[in-house]
């Protein structure tokens, strides 16, 4: 009844054993807890080493059986074998790291693809080619040793047929007959080979005595396979012909079967007697792997040779590539004078000559562009101080006739107005040309202090306050009660923002424009919004080139010189700060200037979000400054296929909201109540 129990818990115990391997720890600490409830029964009897297990205290007990609780022992211990955990973990870090760099120097190098490549095909060609060969060569060196032992056997067949004994009936000499002939037949060390003369099972009695006479087996008699027994007997009347097999025997040098071909035939006596040769291919076998260390050691030798030659070929080729590439990589950050060294005449000599005239051309015509923009800039400097003259003295005289325009007839008194209205157009423009000539040359630089951005805003809606007036419409404001100190300068950021304002003005369709303006720890942002004819996809980008216009039938009626946003862009470029564009067709645009609190400080995102419909916001309702903040981040993470610097900061934005005040009469009027799901198209043009 034990070993029956011992036999159906053994599936248990092995689960105990695997159980306890894989957790030797736990398996110890819940050996080690078990108190004595758990401890097996003494019962006097000396343990039984043979019956007993390892981990059982009785003979012939399951192995490591749990008892009742152990379960929960060994689950409350599990933590135990945790700390074994982390040490794969670096491992695996290490070999991920490999297989990256590995898969970066791949992707990199064309030598190496090259190289590897030559190495997989060659070694696959080479590999078949052994095969092939290697089989011919087996083949050729078995078909060989097969004719020499039919040889060696029809000889010996034909000698025993001879002999008159074996010619007539079985009789007291024949056993002496079959031990001459054996002795006769014997190897004699050319071709070594073991060979037996018998009879039949049946026939080996009186007057015989004998199963026949062995030479060179381990034992006599040898262990025939019966296949070839049984064919000899049943067929050798029809089948005169020696019948092979290969088959596996132990020859004199051992007791280990050596494969080796066997040959059996009848003869003599109405086929009475059977003579069986057994050629060992011990040095067929030694010769066949010696061929196979040779060919496998000319097959490395061959596979690495071509590697070699494959490296060096693309050696030659790719160092002059990759030279050609480190010079144009050169080229492309501004060194000019970069050329490549020309050796020979060959196609990488004639490369190297290609790219060093490519490289001179190139540094010909920038130099020819570098020095025409030198004097385009240099015309419009002068052009711009020598037509200051003339023009103060045309605004001289512009200054007394408009002055006397009451005392003129109505075309004149009209005429006189138009040539002083032309005349401010025309200063601002040569102020605007001096300006862009300045940020041309890299001559214009950055006066900065710590001001109030708020204010500024302020006092840049005077000119913009005066056209709203005259067109019926107001300027919102939506600013912090507390100050928006940055650094800055102030002239610089007063001609961006009053740029922006009498642009929104003048394209608002006569509606509201709203000003707004948050800071963060970072930045300090503005923003300009109109609800007038918007931009159209891709406007955003040429809103900012030089004299380019929307509308190009749309008269400027505020005297815009078409270079204001150019301005703007290149002074808060200036700053180290953001000007950027959002609009569509019919519902408006907005403009947003974004600076570091301190000069050429890093901006890591913007305070305001540029798309008011995206951000939610643009509705009747004013929303709070600190709504404005936390929604920029979201407008900025939606943009940030276009705004690589787009990240929105959750800074204090600076205190809370002053109310909403309008210059020009009418109440306030709501923005656009349709709040659309699709984000207009936008493009930030920064610094």
């Amino acid at each position: 009844m034990r070993e029956a129990a011992s036999v159906r818990a053994s599936p248990r115990g092995r689960l105990a054993r695997l159980r306890a391997a894989a957790f030797p720890a736990i398996a110890f600490r819940s050996g080690a807890a078990r108190g004595p409830a758990d401890s097996p029964p003494s019962s006097g009897a000396p343990e039984s080493s043979a019956g007993s297990q390892p981990g059982s205290g009785r003979p012939g007990s399951p192995p490591d059986r749990p008892r009742p609780g152990s379960w929960w022992r060994i689950a409350s211990r599990w933590h135990l074998a945790l700390p074994r955990l982390p040490r794969l973990l670096p491992l695996r870090r290490g070999w991920r790291r490999r297989l990256r760099l590995l898969s970066d120097r791949w992707s990199r190098s064309l030598q190496l693809r090259v190289v590897t490549a030559t190495l997989v095909l060659s070694a696959v060609v080479v590999s078949v080619l052994g095969y092939v060969l290697m089989q011919h060569l087996v083949t050729e060196l078995y078909d060989v040793k097969v004719q020499s032992s039919v040889n060696i056997a029809d000889a010996g067949l034909a000698s025993a047929s001879g002999i008159a004994a074996f010619n007539e009936e079985r009789n007291s000499s024949t056993r002496q007959a079959m031990h001459d002939l054996a002795k006769q037949l014997a190897s004699t060390g050319v071709t070594p080979y073991a060979l037996e003369v018998t009879l039949p099972a049946a026939d080996q009695g009186p007057p015989v005595y004998s199963a026949g006479w062995a030479v060179g087996f381990y034992r006599s008699p040898p262990a025939l396979p019966q296949a070839l027994v049984r064919k000899l007997l049943t067929e050798s009347a029809a089948h005169r012909s020696p019948w092979q097999v290969w088959t596996s025997m132990a020859v004199a040098s051992g007791p280990t079967p050596v494969p080796g071909l066997l040959i059996g035939a009848s003869f003599g006596y109405d086929d009475l007697y059977q003579l069986y040769y057994f050629f060992p291919l011990a040095a067929e076998q030694h010769s066949i792997a010696s061929m196979q260390r040779t060919l496998l050691l000319v097959g490395v030798a061959v596979v690495f040779l071509l590697v070699a030659i494959v490296w060096l070929v693309t050696r030659w080729v790719v160092i002059p590539v990759r030279l050609a590439a480190q010079g144009a990589r050169r080229l492309s950050t501004g060194q000019l004078n970069e050329r490549m060294e020309v050796r020979g005449t060959d196609e990488l000599a004639a490369l190297a000559t290609s790219f060093n005239e490519m490289a001179a051309s190139l540094q010909e015509k920038l130099q020819e562009l570098e020095d025409l923009s030198q004097v385009q800039r240099q015309f419009v400097s002068d052009v711009s101080h020598e037509l200051r003259t003339p023009l103060t003295t045309i605004r001289i005289a512009s200054d007394v006739l408009f002055a006397a325009r009451q005392e003129m007839d109505a075309a004149a008194g009209r005429s006189a107005e138009l040539m002083q209205s032309q005349l401010e157009r025309f200063e601002s423009l040569l102020t605007d040309l001096l300006e862009i000539s300045r940020y041309d040359a890299n001559a214009a630089t950055l006066d900065a202090e710590a001001v109030d951005v708020c204010a500024i805003v302020r006092q840049s809606a005077d000119v913009a306050q005066q056209l709203a007036e005259r067109r019926g419409t107001k300027i919102e404001f939506r600013l912090p009660a507390e100050p928006c100190i940055a650094e800055v300068d102030r002239r610089r950021v007063e001609r961006i923002l009053r740029n922006l304002l009498l642009n929104a003005v003048e394209h608002g369709e006569n509606r509201d424009t709203v000003v707004t303006a948050a800071m963060d720890s970072a930045a300090v942002a503005v923003s300009v919004r109109d609800f007038g004819v918007g931009l159209a996809p891709g406007e955003e980008q040429l809103v900012f080139d030089r004299f380019w216009r929307a509308d190009p039938a749309r008269a400027r009626t505020s005297g815009g010189t078409g270079l204001g946003l150019s301005i703007a862009l290149e002074d808060a470029r200036l700053h180290g700060g953001w000007l950027e564009a959002w609009g569509e067709p019919g519902r408006g645009s907005v403009f947003r200037l974004t600076l570091p609190r301190t000069a050429h400080g890093e901006l890591p995102g913007s305070p305001l979000p540029l798309n008011p419909y995206a951000a939610g916001l643009d509705t009747a309702e004013l929303p709070g400054l600190a709504d404005l903040t936390l929604t920029a981040a979201a407008d900025d993470t939606s943009r940030s296929g276009a705004h690589p610097h787009a990240v929105a900061r959750g800074d204090d934005a600076g205190g809370p909201v002053e109310p909403a005040t309008s210059a020009g009469p009418g109440g306030p009027r709501a923005a656009d109540g349709a709040a659309a799901d699709a984000a207009g198209s936008e493009v930030a043009a920064r610094g």
